[in-house]
């Protein structure tokens, strides 16, 4: 299982996906796991020698989803010191309804990665869920199975098959 490494003054922490769980709760569980491989991707990217310091690391995407962002705010402090913003201007909407808000922007002092999702990963079926005001409650059933399969699916993989730069 993953576990994410980062520094707080030269001390190292260590975070896997159940810490992130625990912060987050249990509404959105493909939420936190996308946070998790975004930053297992990212982290060695960033800072390739050492753990990276986590109150440097600066996150903007145009996702909105709390488990990705409970996930980067107990890894980061980001959203609590002010280093993670939801923009939408950064979605890509030439990559489709279900792929263009999978995109994050991580900064570390001078450098900067930028990730966005392999085709294949997300369903149509779940993002159409997500998004239907009125679901019945067998769709609410349908979605809260498809949050699991997400986490599943995406916990299974190393993040370099998840995530790409660009």
């Amino acid at each position: 299982m993953t576990t994410l490494t980062v520094a707080e003054d030269g001390k190292v922490l260590h975070f896997s996906y159940d810490d992130l769980m625990r912060y987050h709760g249990f509404g959105f569980p493909g939420g936190v796991a996308h946070g998790l491989k975004v930053l297992e991707r990212a982290l060695p990217l960033l800072s390739p020698d050492e753990p990276a310091e986590r109150r440097e690391i600066s996150i903007r995407t145009p996702f909105r989803g709390p488990g990705a962002r409970d996930a980067f705010e107990i890894v980061t402090r980001s959203l609590t010191e002010g280093r993670y913003s939801v923009e939408a201007d950064l979605a890509q909407p030439e990559r489709g309804e279900t792929l263009k808000g999978y995109v994050f922007i991580l900064s570390y002092r001078d450098k900067t990665v930028r990730l966005r999702i392999r085709e294949g990963i997300v369903r149509e079926e779940f993002i159409f869920l997500g998004r239907k005001p009125d679901r019945t409650a067998e769709e609410t059933i349908r979605l809260t199975e498809l949050k699991q399969d997400m986490a599943e699916r995406l916990l299974a993989l190393p993040a370099t098959d998840i995530y790409d730069p660009f």
